[in-house]
């Protein structure tokens, strides 16, 4: 089973996605657009990835502030969350995405690239780490309720 790892903003979608056995997220673009309220293509695209991918679950990115208030962008987030269900008929889970794009922007610093270039790689990456975080939040549950 493959899950689709979201990073939701104003101008850009990070995508990343889940190898088949749920363990690890790569990254995989950003879609962008040039309106925040143009959602049209990119969530055609989503569907696209969702199709390519054979996705099971969508993992939505929720940008809670960092005293745990949910602020408008988490409206904007589950009302996102309420078209991609529409659109995909698939599950889509909302997963805390705080400090995501700060981990992600600290990675692309350590590897050298250049602050010019960080912005395409971020959303993407920033998504790989909500993924992550999610499968490892999953994986975690899982192994207590063994015990």
């Amino acid at each position: 089973m493959r899950i689709l790892g979201l990073d939701y903003g104003s101008k850009t979608v990070g995508a990343a996605v889940s190898d088949e056995l749920g363990w690890t997220a790569q990254a995989l673009e950003t879609i962008t657009r040039k309106d925040e309220n143009k959602l049209r293509k990119t969530l055609a695209r989503i569907e696209e990835l969702v199709k390519i991918y054979n996705v099971e679950r969508i993992v939505l990115g929720y940008p809670k502030h960092m005293n745990n208030d949910a602020g408008e962008r988490c409206a904007k987030t589950e009302s996102f969350k309420e078209m991609l269900e529409r659109r995909t008929g698939l599950p889509v889970v909302l997963q805390d995405e705080r400090m995501s794009t700060v981990s992600a922007e600290r990675i692309l610093m350590e590897g050298g690239v250049r602050r010019e270039n960080r912005k395409d790689y971020v959303d993407k990456m920033a998504a790989a780490f909500i993924l992550q975080a999610y499968m490892d939040r999953m994986a975690h549950e899982q192994k207590n309720q063994v015990i």
